[in-house]
């Protein structure tokens, strides 16, 4: 017999207005089986449950950690009860509340065809806006378009060893949101140098002087904890495009705007004329070795 201590902490996860990347990705982690059996799935849209959506949206189940997926629409409703019902519910009574996904945390993509209905559970884009105003001191906010599951791993197991979780001012973990996307990225040396890529897909060049990426200016280890354990978007060729921050989705995602040939947006922590003075030190180098092929660098050396 198991002692109380021993019991399962239950886990329910809800959906808002979403395009369900969070469980996708979330199903993509390499140890989700091993994870997943030291908890109790009281309900999930898609993973084998406790019980069903009929009997949750009752609102006679308590749960420990509530998960919430998509943006929040005070209007929408699930077996006719109001959303704003069922996540209050379970949000009152659970212990953790996590917010999966930047329409979660922030509103995201939604909030741009509703700004002023859809929002995430305690933000719209970085003001104080959401439903568990009244919670907030339990909200964790796992910003991304989708999450990575590592760092929805992560949370569960610190609170399995129950461990502290630091957050910042916008409740996402410390831990995991204080790198940004920019720090260990294989492209840093042209992004020293100010070596452009002109095309995507390519090895060579940084992505930030002409095909928009915001990884200098975004909260994330998407380069330090590699998806899958293997790459990143910066790691293919692909601009990061700044999904963990409030403000996402820009638009024109694949340009960098731009004054004079230099990046409107600079990097977090360097004031604009310091930028600008090294930006020009930079561009007056030519360094042989990042300027062509890789590849043809190295059959020519």
């Amino acid at each position: 017999m198991h002692s109380k201590q021993d019991k399962k902490l239950k886990i329910l996860w809800f959906r808002g207005v979403t395009c369900n990347g969070n469980t996708h990705s979330f199903l993509n982690l390499p140890h989700l089986e091993q994870l997943l059996n030291r908890f109790e799935i009281l309900y999930h849209p898609i993973l084998e449950s406790t019980l069903s959506l009929v009997e949750i949206t009752k609102l006679k189940d308590k749960c420990d950690i509530f998960i919430f997926e998509g943006a929040y629409d005070p209007l929408m409703r699930r077996n006719e009860v109001l959303i704003g019902d069922i996540v209050t519910h379970y949000a009152k009574n659970a212990k953790h509340i996590i917010a999966a996904g930047s329409c979660a945390s922030f509103g995201g993509i939604f909030k741009a065809s509703a700004p002023q209905r859809n929002s995430g559970l305690i933000f719209n884009e970085d003001v104080e806006y959401g439903p568990l105003q009244s919670y907030k001191d339990r909200v964790i906010n796992l910003s991304g378009c989708p999450i990575h599951p590592e760092w929805l791993s992560y949370v569960l197991g610190m609170i399995l060893n129950k461990k502290e979780i630091e957050v910042d001012s916008l409740h996402r973990p410390i831990e995991l949101y204080s790198n940004l996307a920019h720090h260990g990225c294989t492209r840093n040396e042209y992004f020293e140098w100010k070596v452009d890529a002109d095309n995507f897909g390519e090895k060579e060049g940084c992505l930030f002087y002409k095909q928009g990426c915001r990884a200098p200016m975004t909260h994330s280890s998407c380069n330090k904890i590699l998806w899958n354990n293997v790459s990143s978007k910066t790691r293919v060729g692909t601009p990061c495009f700044g999904c963990t921050e409030p403000n996402f989705p820009l638009t024109n995602l694949f340009s960098t705007k731009t004054n004079m040939s230099i990046p409107k947006d600079v990097p977090v922590g360097i004031s604009k004329r310091s930028y600008l003075t090294l930006t020009g030190i930079a561009k007056t180098f030519y360094i042989k070795r990042l300027e062509g092929k890789l590849i043809d660098y190295k059959r020519d050396n």
